[in-house]
């Protein structure tokens, strides 16, 4: 009985998302520094050469990161604000369950410690985070806020550190997702947790009739 020859096939080799995933996942476990990019390409599973047919050096795949795996989130999310029909309250909220599912439920959840852990190192790559991240989503909390404050929802003293107090909980649960997290006893619950900051936000801390 004659077996069928098994022809040998190449692996078609990865799109660069793929490999700026793999370049992110060890970027965060091992530090910048001690990522080399034929690990990066080990990773994503292709040759050693292939991110090089992408990307010219390790400083760019880590601004790619930001700019093709993070950045094409915010239209969607201002979209979103345009379109809206319902309350701030609820758009709030919106926000930040659309912010949680494609960031925090995401490998892009890892940015935030990646940012802190070196920062330092590159200010260039923290500057691009910084102006075309943090700055446009800060301005679009911003317009969900000043919805509210128009309509008559909101009351706030303070917008512009207003934004940086509710950003905190979302950026801390990422964060602790790839740090103290790995170690405690029982892993957050994100609709919980969102639930319970948005509450805390809106309702605040002062005796309630329910």
């Amino acid at each position: 009985m004659n077996c069928p020859i098994k022809r040998w096939t190449r692996r078609k080799e990865a799109r660069p998302e793929e490999i700026l995933l793999a370049a992110l996942a060890l970027f965060v476990e091992k530090g910048y520094a001690a990522t080399k990019i034929e690990d990066i390409a080990r990773a994503a599973g292709v040759t050693r050469g292939t991110p090089y047919l992408y990307f010219a050096n390790k400083e760019e795949i880590f601004k790619a990161v930001i700019r093709e795996l993070l950045l094409p989130k915010l239209p969607l999310a201002g979209e979103m604000v345009d379109l809206w029909q319902g309350s701030a309250r609820d758009l709030l909220r919106q926000v930040f369950f659309t912010w949680w599912e494609v960031m925090g439920a995401t490998q892009l959840s890892a940015l935030p410690k990646l940012m802190i852990a070196e920062a330092g190192n590159f200010p260039d790559v923290l500057k691009l985070y910084h102006d075309e991240f943090i700055v446009p989503g800060d301005a679009l909390i911003r317009r969900v806020l000043e919805l509210g404050v128009r309509r008559g929802e909101f009351v706030i003293k303070d917008i512009d550190y207003a934004l940086h107090i509710l950003s905190a909980p979302i950026v801390m649960a990422m964060l602790w997702q790839h740090s103290v997290c790995r170690c405690a006893p029982e892993p957050i619950e994100p609709g919980r947790y969102l639930d319970t900051t948005l509450d805390i936000l809106l309702n605040g801390l002062l005796l309630r009739d329910n």
